[in-house]
């Protein structure tokens, strides 16, 4: 197994419940040898299976049933199946992933590419937004940090992607049109994989015509290795009722420091999304989100720091464990707004990997994060977070690939 490959290229996914939102992360299927997957001439299929173990500072259900509070032991249940497929016949290439929840579904991933003789390449259909040090953030976590909440990570959406080197540089341009679009579900817009300005009710905003830019410098020689970028994000929020179209733009720094297996990842970005108040929210400081098809308001200005440190151990005197990786992370989504409360994420655990399994064990602790815990109001984390209140989540996820 190489772990490199198996870190770099692992994804998420979230689902809901009756009594709270649970949180899914998957992981690649880039750990299951070439023999788990069919292979249909150019085309390689796979997919994955995973279930999760959730208890914390939930409500304990009124009729004895199992639930995520401390008090019932908390609850395990299935939550996603997934069929991924990767094209490859000579410079062209593709990748298709489609995922199944309890109640919903929706594409995580359907673009074609190309592949040019300079080693760039070109991305057309539903791919990853080049924003951040990489396509899952700063974090190693099953919950990613905020910055995934609010659309500034693993964010899929309808477009194209250049993407090359230069020297040490590295280099992404996207255009991208509208959002990836939601699926079916019980929600109007939120049937989806990553956070993105919903039309809620029919009357809201759309996002269109964003453009990105992301360049990151590798020092690789230098004493500590380094890789230390910025990304753009500029884009129109078009109306679709009685208030005028809008705008959001996102800037970050960001950097990588490595000491041997001891990774430390740190990012700081500023974001912005001019709203009118006349929107169906009625006021010019929120925005309404939406993903795993439900809804939910941020803050329409924020800064967003977050870091993450983490160590890879590999277990080679394991004969059920590959390697493991422990990390501690935090991440804040702090308001310009006077009267909102800054969101907080702190983040303590591991992650287990053996052939196709894949494990996460998080201890979670915020003040304003829509998965963790479910005493506070529901929806308002991540805008006014007029609870201010600090809830613990412990969890457990398992993922099988194949």
């Amino acid at each position: 197994m190489k772990i490199t490959t198996l870190l770099q290229s692992h994804s998420r996914a979230l689902i809901t419940g009756s009594s709270a939102v649970a949180l899914l992360f998957s992981l690649p299927l880039t750990q299951a040898t070439a023999s788990d997957k069919i292979q249909f001439g150019n085309l390689t299929v796979g997919g994955a299976m995973r279930a999760n173990y959730a208890v914390g500072d939930y409500p304990a259900d009124a009729d004895g049933d199992a639930s995520r509070a401390w008090e019932d032991d908390g609850n395990f249940s299935l939550d996603t199946f997934r069929v991924n497929m990767d094209y490859a016949n000579g410079p062209y290439v593709g990748k298709l992933e489609y995922r199944w929840y309890n109640g919903y579904n929706f594409l995580h991933t359907g673009w074609l590419g190309y592949n040019f003789d300079d080693d760039s390449q070109l991305q057309v259909g539903v791919n990853r937004v080049p924003f951040g040090p990489g396509p899952y953030g700063v974090s190693q976590s099953w919950f990613f940090d905020q910055h995934y909440y609010v659309g500034l990570s693993d964010d899929m959406d309808m477009g194209v992607k250049y993407s090359r080197s230069g020297g040490n540089w590295q280099w992404d341009f996207g255009y991208y049109y509208a959002d990836e679009g939601a699926y079916r579900g019980s929600t109007a817009d939120s049937a989806r994989y990553s956070y993105d300005v919903v039309n809620k009710d029919g009357s809201g905003y759309e996002e269109r015509n964003q453009v990105n830019v992301r360049g990151i410098y590798s020092m690789a020689d230098a004493g500590v290795p380094t890789d230390i970028g910025f990304s753009l994000q500029y884009g129109e929020l078009e109306s679709n009722g009685p208030q005028k179209d809008g705008d959001h733009y996102a800037a970050s720094v960001h950097m990588i420091n490595t000491w041997g297996n001891l990774k430390l990842a740190t990012q700081l970005t500023r974001y912005e999304y001019d709203v009118d108040a006349a929107q169906p929210l009625g006021s010019d400081q929120l925005v309404q989100f939406g993903a795993y098809d439900f809804p939910s308001t941020a803050a329409a200005e924020a800064w967003i720091p977050a870091i993450s440190l983490s160590y890879t151990y590999k277990t080679d005197g394991v004969d059920w464990l590959d390697y493991v990786v422990p990390y501690v992370e935090y991440s804040s989504i702090m308001k310009d707004e006077s009267g909102f409360n800054d969101s907080d994420l702190f983040m303590l655990g591991a992650a287990w990997a053996h052939d196709g399994w894949y494990i996460y064990t998080d201890l979670a602790y915020s003040n304003g994060n829509e998965f963790v815990g479910g005493d506070a109001t529901f929806g308002d984390r991540l805008g006014a977070n007029a609870d201010d209140q600090w809830q613990t989540r412990f969890n457990i996820n398992f993922g099988y690939y194949f």
